[in-house]
C-alpha cells in the first residue's frame, strides 16, 4: 500500500513539474528569483547597475505616473489585498466546514500560494528591494561604521543634545505650538533632496511622491510612523504622530524612495538631508531623533552615563520627549508587538541581522562621519 501511495505522489509531483515547465510565466519567475539571489552576492554590481542605474530612471517614471494623485494609490492597493486575503480565508473555512477539501484542493491551493509568493518576491525586488543588497552609503561616502567605545557614544549623545537644544531655542512660539501643514511638511522635505547644489547630492533623484497614509490612525496601533510602497513608488507618512517627529520621518521615507532600503542608512541619509535645513523645526526634529537613538545606545552600554546626560536635558526638550512617550504608550496593544515581531523577521531576511534595532545603527554612521570630517561638522 505504501508503494502505491508513493507512486501516486510521485506521479502527481511529476505532473505538477510538467505543468510548471509548460507555463512560461512560472519559468520566468523562477529564473528571475534565482537571478535576484545571485545579484545579492555582488553589492558593487547592484550599486552601479541597479541602484544608481536602473532604479532612479524607473522610480522617476513611477512618480511621474502616480505622484500627482493627491491620495495614496499604494494604500488602496494594500487595502484591496487585505480584503482579498480575508475573502480567501473565509472561503477556505467554508470549504473545510462543508468537507470539500481533498488532496487536489490542497495541491491547487499550495500552487497558488507559491505562485503568489514568487510573484511578490520578484516584483518587490525588481521595483525596489534589490537596494537592500547595494553597497550603499558607506561605499558612496567612503565611511566605515566601526564599533564605538562608550566614550565615543557619550560624546556623540552630548553633541546631539547640544545641537537639538540650540535648534529648539530657535523655534518661534508659533512653531512650538503648531505642527506643519501636510503640504508644507512634504514640500519642505522634498526641497532638500532635489537641490543639486547641496554637499550630499547623491539623493537628487527625489522628484518625490510623499503622501499622508490613509491608515495613519490604524498605524498608531500597529506601531508604524511611515513606510515606502515599492509597487506604487509612494512614500507614506503617518501624520497623526507628534508634530516634532514628522519632519524626520518624512526625510527618512524620502531616503527610502531614493533607494536607501536599509533602515540605518535611511536614517543617516535623512540626517544628512535635514541637518542644514533652512527651517529650524526640521533641524530640531533631526537632532532630537538622533539624540534619542544615541541616548538609547548609551543606556544599553552604560546606564549611569545615559542618566547623567538626561539630567542635563532642558525642560523644553523633556516636555517634547514626554509628549512622544505618552503618545506611544496610549496606543500600545498586543497586536503591535505581534506586528513588530513580524517586521523584525522581515528586516533580518533583508540583510539587516539586527532586525528592528537596525534603526539604532545610525549612530555608527554618524560617528564614522565625525571621525572623517570632524565633530564640528555634526
Amino acid at each position: 500500500m505504501n508503494k502505491i501511495n508513493d507512486s501516486l505522489w510521485q506521479n502527481r509531483i511529476a505532473r505538477l513539474f510538467e505543468r510548471v515547465m509548460k507555463n512560461k510565466v512560472w519559468v520566468l519567475l523562477i529564473l528571475l528569483a534565482l537571478g535576484i539571489r545571485w545579484a545579492a552576492f555582488y553589492p558593487s554590481w547592484v550599486e552601479d547597475v541597479y541602484s544608481t542605474g536602473f532604479f532612479p530612471v524607473f522610480s522617476q517614471g513611477q512618480r511621474w505616473l502616480l505622484g500627482w494623485i493627491p491620495f495614496s494609490l499604494g494604500d488602496l492597493f494594500y487595502g484591496l489585498l487585505v480584503v482579498l486575503v480575508l475573502y480567501k480565508t473565509v472561503m477556505l473555512l467554508r470549504d473545510l466546514f462543508r468537507k470539500r477539501v481533498d488532496r487536489s484542493y490542497l495541491v491547487s491551493g499550495a500552487q497558488q500560494l507559491i505562485f503568489l509568493f514568487l510573484f511578490v518576491y520578484v516584483f518587490f525586488n525588481l521595483l525596489w528591494g534589490l537596494n537592500y543588497s547595494r553597497a550603499g552609503i558607506g561605499y558612496q561616502l567612503q565611511l566605515i561604521p566601526d564599533s564605538a567605545s562608550v566614550e565615543e557614544i557619550d560624546r556623540l549623545t552630548n553633541t546631539l543634545l547640544q545641537k537639538a537644544s540650540a535648534n529648539r531655542s530657535m523655534l518661534t512660539q508659533q512653531q512650538r505650538r503648531d505642527r506643519l501643514k501636510k503640504r508644507s511638511l512634504f514640500t519642505e522635505a522634498m526641497q532638500v533632496y532635489s537641490g543639486g547644489e547641496r554637499p550630499y547630492s547623491f539623493a537628487s533623484n527625489a522628484a518625490s511622491s510623499v503622501k499622508p497614509s490613509l491608515y495613519s490612525y490604524l498605524g498608531n496601533y500597529l506601531g508604524f510612523q511611515g513606510y515606502y510602497n515599492p509597487f506604487s513608488g509612494e512614500a507614506q507618512v503617518n501624520t497623526t504622530i507628534p508634530g516634532v517627529l514628522q519632519p524626520f520621518v518624512t526625510l527618512h521615507e524620502l531616503a527610502h524612495q531614493t533607494g536607501y532600503a536599509k533602515e540605518s542608512e535611511a536614517n543617516f541619509v535623512g540626517y544628512l538631508a535635514g541637518r542644514d535645513h533652512p527651517n529650524p523645526l526640521f533641524r530640531y526634529s533631526v537632532y532630537l531623533e538622533l539624540f534619542r537613538y544615541a541616548q538609547s545606545e548609551l543606556y544599553r552600554m552604560d546606564s549611569s552615563r545615559a542618566l547623567a546626560i538626561y539630567k542635563k536635558v532642558p525642560a523644553t526638550i523633556k516636555s517634547d520627549l514626554l509628549e512622544i512617550r505618552r503618545f506611544y504608550l496610549a496606543y500600545q496593544t498586543p497586536v503591535e508587538k505581534f506586528i513588530m515581531k513580524g517586521y523584525d523577521y522581515f528586516l533580518q531576511a533583508n540583510d539587516q541581522p539586527q532586525g528592528t534595532r537596525s534603526y539604532h545603527q545610525v549612530t555608527g554612521w554618524v560617528l564614522a562621519l565625525a571621525r572623517k570630517e570632524g565633530w564640528e561638522r555634526l
